[in-house]
């Protein structure tokens, strides 16, 4: 097998084979590192993983102006995409502009672990924090059914700052046949939906897990509806604490873009209350705290641009307190039906803003209307 003996052994030839047919096609990349899960440690321990991830991230980095390789595009369904050998018109044309997401689908078939390899050495090459943020939504559709709904939860929706084309990328939802993401066929459609993938209990924490550390530290770089609904699951799955309290901190740091329906999240101890508010008071915490962080982070410009710098600053942080203290109100109107839900509670999330964090105080006087008719409506019943 080895060139001791003679020239043009078998280590050789496959490794002429990886090097220059598999290593420096896109297709062939992705279905080596996918054949390579059931070949662990081996491909791990023969560095074939690591090449191959190598590969597909210089290609995903590569500019769209110069793809003239074949990839998966508007999948009938989030389950993993069907090759076809015949790759006739597969190949964009000339004239055919390739979208910045039109990598998203194909590395979203990867496990879990090479995903995050991939993601890895993207990261690295400098892409953008953005178009990583929204790759990431993009798996977590296809592995984690029910985390995206009705197609809601792209960076477009709540401000993520996504201006690349891959915002749309995002709203595909898990249960839903249409691929809004601009991406083109170039391989065969299978006629028939397949379901999502199968994904067990301890192979969900692990993807969870996976996603939350590998996501752009970046404000950003994926939406607040996403970070919410992952902290959902990620408190239902056991997921680790840390990284559990990481996620509750990004969220924090753009809790202003939140809406009602994705706070309301159920707990999942037996403590009585329907909704979990504890976990809305750290949230509430953490913005006060990046907000108070901001505020007083040193910059090193002109007395002038200090000036006009700190004046948008304030700007800025004052309309996010207004927002978060409407939503917050609104949030306490709608926990306020939970008869279980103490006075405590109650009064320390309502009197956690500042005062200036309200122009108006009617949202926060039918929440405690709606609260006092909740509390005191069984004493006068006989």
């Amino acid at each position: 097998m080895t060139e001791d003996l003679e020239e043009g052994n078998l280590i050789f030839k496959t490794e002429a084979f990886l090097s220059y047919v598999v290593l420096s096609s896109w297709r062939d990349s992705i279905l080596v590192l996918k054949s390579c899960e059931k070949l662990s440690p081996w491909a791990e321990n023969l560095q074939i993983v690591r090449r191959c991830s190598e590969s597909i991230s210089w290609k995903a980095c590569a500019s769209p102006k110069g793809i003239r390789w074949p990839y998966t595009g508007k999948p009938p369904s989030v389950s993993s995409p069907k090759w076809n050998d015949n790759t006739k018109d597969s190949s964009p044309s000339r004239n055919q502009q390739v979208p910045p997401d039109w990598w998203f689908e194909d590395v979203s078939i990867l496990r879990i672990d090479h995903f995050v390899r991939v993601i890895t050495a993207i990261k690295v090459k400098g892409m953008r924090f953005e178009l990583i943020g929204a790759a990431i939504m993009h798996y977590a559709a296809k592995w984690l059914p029910g985390l995206i709904k009705d197609g809601s939860a792209g960076p477009g929706d709540d401000g993520s700052g996504s201006n690349s084309g891959s915002s749309n990328s995002n709203t595909h939802s898990c249960s839903s046949s249409i691929w809004k993401g601009g991406l083109h066929m170039v391989v065969a459609e299978t006629g028939n939906q397949e379901d999502p993938p199968n994904v067990q209990a301890k192979d969900r924490r692990m993807i969870i897990e996976s996603l939350i550390s590998i996501t752009p530290p970046q404000k950003d770089s994926v939406s607040c509806s996403f970070l919410l609904r992952l902290l959902r699951m990620a408190v239902m799955s056991k997921a680790a604490p840390a990284l559990v309290t990481e996620l509750e901190k990004r969220v924090g740091m753009q809790f202003e873009q939140a809406t009602l329906a994705d706070l309301l999240i159920p707990i999942y101890s037996k403590s009585g209350t329907m909704y979990d508010v504890d976990l809305v008071q750290r949230l509430l915490e953490h913005f006060l705290v990046q907000e108070q962080t901001e505020a007083s982070s040193p910059n090193r410009q002109s007395f002038s641009e200090k000036h006009r710098y700190d004046g948008a600053q304030r700007i800025t942080g004052q309309n996010a307190k207004m927002r978060v203290a409407r939503l917050v109100d609104s949030y306490l109107t709608g926990v306020s039906r939970d008869r279980n839900l103490s006075l405590t509670k109650f009064q320390v999330l309502a009197e956690a803003l500042p005062e200036s964090a309200r122009t108006c105080y009617d949202g926060l006087y039918r929440a405690i209307d709606s609260y006092l008719k909740v509390i005191i409506s069984p004493i006068f019943v006989i």
